[in-house]
């Protein structure tokens, strides 16, 4: 059975007298840190010089060096990049950690494929928020909360999932909820969904379906709108209400042909394709491919971003939201 955690399970008190760092103050860290500070807590930011260092301060933090944050916090939020967060851990965080000390991920990636492998006598525990950092800040400055999943790995202390439920009500998740799961199955379900739909299965459908209109002669201005622009029509009834809502809100033509052309478009082989990618994120391959690409200096991750900025949907797409007014203004 499901364990779900709302508001009153968590108790912000469980962060008394204990110094918190954020480690790293990018899309996620950022968030985490305003909405803590906001909810009480104070923070120490982990951060080296550049950009992102900059913007700390301007929002009214004093940046320290990771290493010193790792020495001087009890609860370390580790908030960097997948791909860089091992070499900054071995090199700055590990040899200042403390029994008793707890590290919270938002992401198991570094633990489930033993990237990173804490000392034992430290609480290792997960709040994800399913969101991008910016909704994490803009839902809790409107009072809600975005969902999140809450893991234990590892529970020297005997209170780690106390500890990983008031972080999630320090960053307003609390609000809504926060589903407890594992370090694995978080980390599989996010690779994949990434990968399969959200990501890169729904920008390669997009593509597909504008070269197949565009190469039968459609004006590639008229693909771009129906096979881009108006996803966002319907994903907003889909998130309203499922599938159900969105087709009584659509046309019976458009109706049906979702029930009986979209198994076509989802064939049998297409599910065996996402089958093998949920085996390449189970296996540990992508995790090696990816860390691998990463070490080489991203020379495959930049062709292939590079050829996708030169793809003429987004040519189209460039021109066709210039000539849009603000959301604001409609």
């Amino acid at each position: 059975m499901t364990t779900m955690y709302r508001e009153k399970d968590g108790d912000l008190a469980d962060l008394e007298g204990r110094a918190v760092a954020v480690i790293g103050y990018g899309n996620q860290g950022r968030a985490h840190a305003l909405n803590l500070r906001d909810s009480g807590i104070d923070v120490l930011i982990g951060q080296r010089p550049g950009g992102s260092f900059d913007l700390a301060v301007d929002d009214g933090f004093e940046p320290v060096p990771v290493a010193e944050a790792a020495k001087r916090a009890d609860v370390l939020a580790l908030l960097l990049p997948d791909e860089t967060m091992a070499e900054v851990y071995e090199a700055e965080i590990r040899p200042g950690l403390e029994s008793g000390n707890t590290l919270v991920f938002a992401h198991g990636f570094n633990i489930l494929y033993k990237l990173i492998d804490p000392p034992d006598d430290v609480d290792v525990v997960l709040v994800s928020p399913k969101g991008p950092g910016r909704h994490v800040r803009s839902e809790f400055v409107a009072g809600r909360g975005l969902f999140a999943l809450v893991a234990v790995h590892h529970d020297a202390s005997g209170a780690a999932m106390k500890t990983a439920l008031a972080c999630a009500k320090a960053i307003g998740c609390l609000r809504a909820c926060a589903i407890e799961t594992t370090f694995d199955q978080e980390t599989e379900a996010d690779l994949f969904g990434e990968q399969a739909i959200l990501c890169g299965g729904a920008t390669a459908l997009i593509k597909a379906g504008f070269d197949t209109l565009v190469e039968a002669g459609i004006q590639p201005e008229v693909a771009y709108f129906e096979v881009f622009h108006e996803l966002a029509l319907i994903v907003e009834l889909l998130m309203k209400g499922g599938l159900t809502y969105m087709r009584d809100r659509v046309s019976n033509t458009a109706e049906y042909g979702d029930l009986t052309r979209g198994p076509r478009v989802i064939s049998d082989a297409v599910r065996a394709e996402m089958k093998a990618i949920l085996g390449e994120i189970r296996s540990g391959r992508f995790a090696a491919e990816w860390i691998a690409e990463h070490k080489a200096g991203l020379p495959r991750f930049k062709a292939l971003a590079e050829a996708d900025e030169q793809h003429l949907i987004e040519q189209v797409g460039r021109k066709i939201r210039g000539m849009m007014p603000p959301r604001e203004a409609e």
